[in-house]
């Protein structure tokens, strides 16, 4: 093959590997297309698993376990997926068999059926034996692999409590004086094979890679600036131009380094002689260079030294200046503490020299950690005579970390070497969680407040902004719920896990719990909730084109408009609540015991809900009242302004609203108002004296009801002589109004023109009756009571 054909390819190869790498991609098995292939290797697999289990006990070097125990999770994902493959196959065979039935009684089945039925048969019984032991073997994987992480665990707590000698002592030094020369000798092997690989690679392919590391380097820098200009000009103004910029300064600040060391790998490993050991160390370089790069780029965002009005946490540009050398130092630190655990395995290098090098590294980022510590809060202290006070979750934390890091010290200087660099790790591993956790909730909540809430502030309030505010502010929190649930996996971990453990951990988060026979997955959780909030979405659409567009071309009225759009509505959430459960893997046939949940609820104190429930959908039904009429129930008048699931909205003559239950309407007696008749009747009585001209009376107040715009014509107004009461013509005036609400201003304006008609014609009206009392002559008149009180002046 061509040399530079064969050196393209492997950069492009190696690059990808890398950006796979970078996006924490984890390549699964995929499961087998037959049966038969699914068979072998099902067979593979068990003696796969035989052999993990061989000696297992008697093992004590943490890599091989690590390797078996990462073996058995693939075995275990390998036998997962079989399964999941294999029992769609089984369950259409079997309702193929079950379309076929069982063979007729005293007969036999057709020739072609016959052979139909065998063949169903035999492939039912092949697959119901094959999903059978995938299952089988996926719980075996998953117990090799849980007996794995328990015999790492013990042999890990273990050491973490083994005591070697103190930092402190001279018989540490003195036994390190007399291993430092093999250990260092070891070392120059190390590097003379490094040198050996450097030289063998022509030099033409190191001119190429280091050309491609300053491209790389050149080509970082310039997407930083673009990246910086896209983000200020075509992101949404607000918080999420600062959280984007944010994230594409950790991805960068992530891939240079691993391109960089991927490229430096390459021409180490030009020519593929390279031990196994050196090639995994190698191998896993490049993927510390990429961790460490993570954390550089994660200080870098977070500090924001050059823009400091992008800066995402409330820091001060004095602390944020003051600790602008602590995210490259501690990317770097991470490196070498990685090198300080690997490369003494890689040399067999002596015990002695493994300790002093380990507690080196975990010192030096031990002794990092606290002089940031110090530099902040010195920071914080210089910035005014009265500092600001701090929260106490920080000071907490504060206070905890001073005491992680001072154990950590206190351990690897008196022999505790493993527990002291596991201290340190552990909180460095903490910071990157915590830091991580809160740039990725920063920007859920800054993508959705933005991409869904929108600029509210240059919009009025209306229902759509409201709704859209509601749903940004719901998404956000599941998202950042998420975001800590994952935080709270990484960081809760038993000590001693592997990132595999870790992805292995994710991946069974994934598929979900199962709780007796239903799965409840993220995924399906997920699905449900989006295909309830779609269909709610779609009831809300159709039951606003309903009510707008539909029923007002109808002839119905406008109560029975607001009676079918409301059950339509009910309707809509009902069947949309029952596709959600579907979606979740929750028949509706399995809903029956929350059923029986709620009628014991029910039994106990839902009554009145119930019963105000189900008179609501009477009363939206059979319609004796609906939206718009003028009722009047127990004291009450007004109007009905909405008919809601439990009660009922009635708006009263001074315009205020009183909550009416829905069940008050059903068993207790209603004046409909407006039911039957929506006219108002505008009644009119008045005395007149015996010797007034009754026509002329009736003909002026015929002429002021016709006068009046709002009489109606038909039914024509009338006046009725009622009769004579206490020598009196007691007349009756009656006309009509469209509604029953302007008949008691029509009244009053009909009797102010009633009365001014009257007078104008000379009728007066006659004087209201009075009683006369008679006094006997000779009696005395009545005196009025006596009081206690002494009389007014």
């Amino acid at each position: 093959m061509n040399p530079t054909l064969y050196f393209w390819r492997t950069i492009c190869m190696r690059l990808f590997v890398v950006l796979w790498l970078a996006l924490g991609a984890a390549a699964w098995a995929q499961p087998p297309a037959t049966v038969a292939d699914a068979e072998a290797t099902l067979s593979q697999a068990r003696k796969d698993i035989d052999a993990l289990r061989k000696d297992l006990d008697e093992q004590t070097n943490d890599d091989v376990l690590v390797k078996r125990r990462g073996q058995a999770l693939e075995i275990q994902t390998q036998a997962d997926a079989i399964a999941e493959a294999l029992a769609p196959q089984q369950a259409s065979v079997a309702a193929r068999l079950t379309e076929l039935g069982p063979v007729p009684a005293g007969g036999k089945d057709t020739p072609d059926v016959a052979a139909q039925r065998a063949q169903l048969e035999k492939n039912n019984r092949n697959l119901d034996a094959q999903l059978k032991l995938a299952r089988l073997l996926s719980v075996e994987a998953a117990q090799t692999a849980e007996q794995i992480s328990a015999l790492r665990r013990t042999q890990f707590q273990a050491r973490l409590g083994e005591r070697r000698g103190s930092l402190l002592s001279s018989g540490f030094w003195s036994e390190l004086r007399g291993e430092l020369p093999r250990d260092l000798a070891r070392l120059d092997d190390l590097f003379d094979d490094i040198k050996n690989m450097i030289g063998s690679t022509p030099s033409w392919v190191w001119t190429a890679l280091i050309l491609l590391v300053a491209a790389v380097v050149g080509l970082r820098y310039w997407t930083g600036r673009l990246l910086l200009k896209l983000t200020a000009t075509r992101v949404p103004a607000g918080r999420l131009r600062r959280s984007v910029l944010a994230v594409a300064v950790v991805a960068l600040s992530t891939v240079t380094p691993a391109l960089v060391a991927e490229l430096a790998v390459i021409g180490l490993t030009w020519h593929g002689e390279v031990a196994d050991d050196t090639q995994t160390l190698l191998t896993s370089l490049v993927e510390m260079a990429a961790f460490g790069g993570f954390v550089a780029g994660l200080g870098y965002a977070l500090l924001s030294i050059h823009r400091p009005s992008w800066r995402l946490p409330p820091l001060p540009d004095a602390i944020a200046d003051g600790l602008r050398w602590l995210p490259l130092t501690l990317g770097v630190l991470v490196v070498a503490a990685w090198l300080a655990e690997r490369l003494p395995v890689l040399i067999n290098a002596s015990l002695t020299g493994t300790i002093a090098l380990n507690s080196l590294a975990a010192g030096i980022m031990a002794l990092a950690l606290m002089a940031a510590l110090t530099r902040a809060e010195r920071l914080r202290r210089g910035l005014s005579e009265t500092p600001p006070a701090r929260p106490f979750w920080l000071a907490a934390l504060n206070t905890v970390a001073w005491i992680v890091l001072a154990l950590s010290l206190l351990a690897l200087l008196t022999g505790y070497a493993a527990l002291g660099s596991f201290l340190v790790r552990q909180a460095m591993w903490t910071v990157v969680v915590f830091a991580t956790t809160y740039l990725a909730s920063v920007l859920i909540d800054d993508g959705f407040t933005t991409l869904v809430g929108g600029p509210v502030k240059d919009e009025p309030p209306t229902l759509q902004t409201r709704l859209r505010g509601q749903a940004a502010v719901l998404l956000s929190g599941v998202g950042r719920l998420m975001a800590i649930l994952v935080a709270a996996v990484l960081l809760l971990a038993p000590f001693g896990e592997a990132p595999a453990d870790l992805l292995h951990r994710l991946d069974q988060l994934y598929k979900g719990l199962q709780i007796g026979e239903v799965q409840i997955r993220p995924g399906a959780v997920a699905q449900a909730l989006l295909v309830l909030a779609l269909a709610l979405l779609s009831v809300r659409l159709l039951k606003r084109w309903l009510s707008t567009r539909y029923l007002p071309t109808t002839e119905l009225d406008p109560g029975m408009q607001s009676s079918a759009a409301t059950l339509f509505g009910y309707a809509g959430v009902v069947i949309s609540v029952a596709l959600a459960l579907s979606a979740l893997g929750i028949g509706l046939e399995r809903v029956a015991w929350i059923a029986s949940a709620l009628s014991v609820g029910i039994g106990f104190g839902l009554q009145a809900v119930v019963q105000n429930f189900v008179s609501g959908l009477i009363l939206l039904a059979e319609r004796p009242v609906k939206v718009g009429d003028w009722v009047s129930l127990g004291g009450i008048e007004g109007d009905i302004q909405r008919i809601n699931v439990r009660a009922t909205e009635i708006q009263m003559s001074d315009r205020s609203t009183v909550i009416v239950p829905n069940s008050e309407f059903i068993t207790k007696t209603v004046r409909n108002v407006t039911h039957a008749n929506p006219l108002g009747l505008v009644q009119i009585k008045l005395p007149m004296p015996l010797s007034t001209d009754a026509q002329r009376v009736r003909e002026i107040m015929l002429e002021a009801f016709g006068a009046h715009e709002d009489i109606l014509e038909a039914p024509a107004p009338n006046v009725f002589l009622d009769g004579i009461d206490n020598g009196h013509l007691m007349f009756n005036a009656k006309g009509y109004v469209s509604s029953p609400r302007s008949a008691y201003g029509v009244r009053s304006a009909l009797l102010f023109e009633i009365l001014g008609r009257l007078a104008g014609a000379g009728l007066d009206m006659a004087p209201p009756s009075t009683m006369l009392l008679r006094t006997e002559p000779g009696a005395e008149p009545p005196r009025p009571p006596e009081t206690s009180a002494a009389a007014p002046q």
